[in-house]
C-alpha cells in the first residue's frame, strides 16, 4: 500500500533495520528473504535520495538522514499497533505477551519477584525480560523499546508515571564493624572506605552520589560495583561501608551479619520508586493490565518506619 508516494510496507523494513543494526538480523525479524530485504533498501534510498545506511563490517551505521526518521518511524508503528491492530481487549489468562522491564537488582528482590510470583498464577503464558539501568532509558521508552522503567522517581522524565512504594537510605556495614557502633556523622561518612554503585557503561550515579556530586563533596571510593546485592558481600571482613535502600538491607541482614545504621543529615534518605511507560502505551490494556497489578502490589509492602535505629542485624 502506498501513502503519498510511500509503500508503507518499507517502513517496517527501516525500523528493523534501525534497530538490529545489521541486514540479516533485520531480514530475520521480519520474515523477509535476504534477496527481498535487499530490493527493500534499495527502495527506501531512492525514496529518500539518501544512503541511510553506511557499513562497518556486517554493522550498519545510520546517517544522520535515518537517525532523524528512527523515532518518528518507530511511533508511527507503535501507533498502528496499539490504536489499530491490537484493539482486542486484554485477556491475561491465555496472553504470551512479553514485557521488557528497566529496573535495579534491589526492585527485583524487594519488588517486581512478587509481580512475576502473581503473573504465573493469573497469566501463566505471560513472558518478563528484565533489563539493566541503561545510560539513555528515556530514550528506550521514547521508541517504545521498553515497557516499563522502575527507579527512583526523582530520576524520571516527562513520560507518564505513578508512585509505587517508598524506601529510604541506610549505611551498611560488616556486623563486625566497630566504627558503626556510634552515631555516624557525615564528616566521618566521607572519610570511610566506601563500596560504591554506579549504573551503566557511563556509571550513572545513585541517589547519595548523586546528591555528593551536586554538592561539591567527596567521598572515599575505594570499590565500584554495579549492583545493590554485591555491596553486602564486599563488606565483609572490612571496615568499609556501603549505602543502599534500607528494604534491601533487611533482607540481606536475613542471610549474613550486617549492621545497618542511619546515613546521616544532610544526605538524602527517603526516595519514592515510581514505575514509568512510554506515552504511547497509555490505553495499552495489557499495560493496563500490569500497571494495575504492579499498583497493587505496592500498596501491600509494609510501611518502613521513620527512623530505622541503630542495630546489628544477624542471621536467624
Amino acid at each position: 500500500m502506498r501513502f503519498k508516494g510511500l509503500d508503507l510496507n518499507l517502513l517496517v523494513v527501516l525500523d528493523a533495520l534501525i534497530r538490529e543494526r545489521k541486514v540479516t538480523a533485520a531480514a530475520r525479524s521480519i520474515n523477509l528473504s535476504q534477496p527481498a530485504m535487499s530490493a527493500a533498501v534499495g527502495r527506501l534510498r531512492a525514496y529518500f535520495s539518501d544512503e541511510l545506511f553506511t557499513m562497518n563490517g556486517r554493522e550498519l551505521i545510520l546517517t544522520p538522514r535515518a537517525e532523524g526518521l528512527a523515532t518518528a518511524v518507530r511511533e508511527a508503528l507503535l501507533h498502528i499497533q496499539l490504536s489499530i491492530i491490537s484493539w482486542d481487549p486484554f485477556n491475561p489468562v491465555g496472553s504470551d505477551r512479553r514485557f521488557r522491564i528497566i529496573l535495579s537488582d534491589y526492585l527485583t528482590l524487594v519488588f517486581f519477584k512478587k509481580i512475576v510470583k502473581r503473573a504465573a498464577r493469573e497469566a501463566p503464558a505471560v513472558r518478563f525480560e528484565c533489563l539493566p539501568i541503561s545510560d539513555d532509558p528515556e530514550e528506550l521508552l521514547r521508541r517504545g523499546d521498553v515497557d516499563f522503567l522502575i527507579m527512583p522517581e526523582v530520576f524520571m522524565s516527562k513520560h507518564p508515571r505513578a508512585a509505587l512504594f517508598e524506601d529510604m537510605l541506610v549505611c551498611v556495614g560488616c556486623g563486625t564493624n566497630k566504627q558503626l557502633s556510634e552515631p555516624l556523622t557525615f564528616d566521618r561518612y566521607l572519610s570511610m572506605g566506601q563500596v560504591v554503585l554506579k549504573f551503566g557503561d557511563t556509571r550513572q550515579p545513585s541517589i547519595e552520589e548523586w546528591y555528593l556530586l551536586e554538592n561539591g563533596f567527596e567521598r572515599r571510593i575505594e570499590v565500584v560495583v554495579h549492583g545493590f546485592s554485591m555491596i553486602p558481600p564486599l563488606l565483609s571482613g572490612t571496615s568499609r561501608i556501603g549505602t543502599m535502600p534500607l528494604r534491601l538491607a533487611q533482607h540481606f541482614a536475613k542471610l549474613t551479619p550486617l549492621r545497618i545504621v542511619e546515613l546521616p543529615p544532610p544526605l538524602p534518605a527517603a526516595f519514592t520508586e515510581a514505575v514509568q511507560w512510554p506515552a504511547l502505551h497509555n490505553n495499552d490494556p495489557a499495560s493496563l493490565w500490569m500497571r494495575e497489578m504492579m499498583l497493587q502490589e505496592a500498596s501491600r509492602m509494609i510501611t518502613l518506619p521513620k527512623s530505622t535505629g541503630r542495630l546489628t542485624c544477624r542471621p536467624n
